[in-house]
């Protein structure tokens, strides 16, 4: 089965070294949606920064397969919870 490596860029670059085998390209998607998915559930505070992240896949021999961009930006209304923390300051 081939081996797909799952590289995250946001600001700092987290290598994955070790890689999944997995049956193909459309397994291969799968997981990276579901592992972006993840990041974001876990740092999702940190992620309304305005900087985009991607993720780029890429085969054992170090070929890009596929690549997935997220960015995220607040339009200047704060949060409800973030407002009443303003009025009770």
């Amino acid at each position: 089965m081939p081996r797909y490596f799952f590289n995250v860029i946001d600001g700092r670059s987290i290598i994955d070294n070790q890689g999944s085998e997995l049956a193909g390209l459309k397994e291969a998607r799968v997981e990276a949606i579901q592992l972006a998915g993840a990041i974001l559930r876990d740092e999702g505070d940190t992620f309304w920064n305005g900087e985009e992240w991607h993720m780029n896949v890429t085969d054992a021999s170090g070929q890009s397969v596929l690549k997935l961009c997220f960015s995220a930006d607040d339009q200047g209304i704060a949060p409800e919870e973030d407002r009443e923390v303003e009025t009770q300051a």
